[in-house]
């Protein structure tokens, strides 16, 4: 097969992915720059356009997708405010670029490893939970929060749960008769009769959804005023009367600002944060590809890098890896990065030519699209298959998702780790040392390796071994044990004589000679 064929091949599977991943870039950039309290709204759409077009092909991840990302809101609005200039929060995000690169260059993309999968599973789901609930309100009519909106507790002292109770109860008719159909159309799109059509088959779903709320919004403009769609649901990209004020949605940093600490502060908390996000994302998009290609850390940070850097000198938000536009792109059926760099040319295309049209679409029919990918995310099925792995599996995975839908992101993630961590440390306190007995006769055997953890089971069960017994402790299959145990057991050993126990110990095999000739032990 030669690069034509590879290259169409993809684009059958990509350019349709990207369409999908556009869609759902779209009202999250603009939300996002909402909810950071930038100067213009343009801002979330530069670094969606960076996040596609310079991140996507610098990335190693073939399924990654770039952007401004909803877990770096508050720190963003703080940021803006406490720096008070716009172009001195710019510096910072440069240079929160540039020391990316630099943990990039040190190797420090290792620290995504650490994650335990039931955890990056948890995360998964967690997100196709608050995608559902988050924009229920969205697709009923409330556009209170904005879209992409990922905080549990909000300003104005209500919650996910209290905001989505308010919208049950003010729904606006015409703008969730929009909604609904653009879910009925995804519902239809997912069915084996719709994949295997000929014609059908080679229109994404959500571009249907789409087209059919722009067209119903028409219809009721052209025919039924009072039910039309008011602006306030509707897509609102800023529109430039000409190329002079076209060049105005574009700010610059300002370097007089390098001498202010609370600059480098945020940009080394951006660095973190975002890096952080961004190893998180990459390792739940490798879960997802069903190809199973694992993504080169190091490599990210330094994409990662290099678009803040641009961002920031063209005016933009941060960008990081942002999982609900890496999982839209995945469940659309993308199999390059081809997709997620075609998705920030279609961004820059569309705002720059076409803004007025898409100021056309509802947000409920963005919103219908949304909650189809959180269901993908987070369908039964997924949690089926986790509890079937065992209670270590499934409850790390059942808690991340509660503290992630209840804070944010990364608390929840730490949260998890937290309890994966506990799950780790008692398989390993009950694993690394086996002890059987039967009557007089003992056996204790360690494992490759034995830690301090196992000091205290070591040392209390070698305490009740009777007078007269016979003990077999066998260390000839261990590569590590911790000192303290191996006091313990030197101790056990010079005194087990007193109380006539007759011991045989066998020494590890790969050189630990710290056991010493005891009276009473046959070694």
């Amino acid at each position: 097969m030669d690069f034509r064929d590879k290259l169409r091949g993809s684009l059958s599977s990509d350019l349709p992915a990207s369409l999908v991943v556009f869609l759902v870039a779209l009202p999250l950039c603009l939300g996002i720059a909402l909810g950071s309290n930038a100067p213009n709204l343009f801002a979330g759409l530069i670094a969606g356009v960076i996040g596609g077009i310079v991140v996507g092909s610098i990335s190693g991840s073939q399924l990654s997708v770039s952007g401004p990302a909803a877990g770096l809101t508050l720190i963003v609005a703080s940021a803006i405010a406490d720096l008070h200039a716009y172009e001195a929060f710019l510096l910072a995000v440069v240079l929160a670029g540039v020391i990316q690169i630099l943990l990039g260059k040190l190797k420090a993309g290792f620290l995504g490893d650490f994650v335990p999968v039931s955890v990056i599973k948890g995360m998964l789901a967690a997100i196709g939970i608050m995608l559902i609930l988050k924009q229920i309100p969205h697709l009923l009519g409330s556009d209170a929060d904005y879209m992409g909106d990922e905080e549990f507790s909000q300003p104005d002292h209500k919650n996910t749960f209290t905001e989505l109770w308010d919208a049950v109860n003010h729904i606006t008719p015409s703008t969730f008769f929009i909604g609904l159909i653009g879910i009925a159309i995804l519902v239809l799109w997912d069915t084996k009769f719709f994949k295997n059509h000929k014609i059908l088959s080679l229109l994404p779903g959500s571009l249907v959804v789409v087209v059919t709320g722009i067209v119903i919004q028409q219809i009721y403009i052209n025919f039924a005023p009072d039910y039309a769609v008011r602006s306030e649901h509707m897509v609102a990209i800023p529109v430039a009367g000409s190329f002079t004020e076209f060049k105005t949605f574009f700010r610059t940093p300002d370097i007089k600002f390098l001498s202010n600490l609370n600059v480098w502060i945020t940009a080394g908390t951006i660095a973190l944060v975002a890096s952080l996000e961004s190893l998180l994302s990459l390792e739940a998009s490798d879960k997802l590809d069903p190809y199973k290609r694992l993504s080169p850390p190091n490599r990210e940070l330094v994409a990662q890098g290099v678009g803040n850097i641009l961002s920031g000198l063209l005016g933009g938000l941060p960008v990081t890896a942002v999982i609900v536009r890496s999982s839209a792109n995945i469940t659309a059926g993308g199999k390059t990065k081809l997709s997620a760099i075609l998705h920030g040319v279609l961004l820059l295309v569309c705002v720059v030519f076409i803004p007025d049209i898409l100021n056309m679409i509802p947000y409920s029919a963005l919103a219908a699209v949304l909650i189809f990918v959180g269901f993908k995310l987070a369908k039964p099925t997924v949690f089926k298959e986790v509890y079937l792995r065992g209670w270590p599996q499934f409850v790390p995975f059942i808690v991340t998702i509660g503290a992630i839908v209840v804070t944010d992101l990364l608390k929840g993630i730490f949260v998890g780790i937290a309890i994966a961590l506990f799950y780790l440390i008692r398989s390993n306190y009950k694993q690394a040392v086996l002890v059987v007995n039967d009557g007089s006769n003992y056996l204790m055997r360690f494992r490759s390796e034995v830690s301090f953890l196992n000091k205290s089971f070591v040392r209390n069960w070698l305490e009740k071994i009777p007078a007269g017994s016979h003990v077999l402790i066998d260390a000839s299959n261990s590569y590590y044990i911790d000192n303290d145990i191996i006091q313990d057991v030197h101790d056990f050993l010079e005194h087990a004589h007193l109380k006539e126990i007759r011991v045989e110990f066998k020494k590890p095999k790969n050189g630990i000679d710290h056991f010493k000739q005891s009276n009473g032990a046959d070694l």
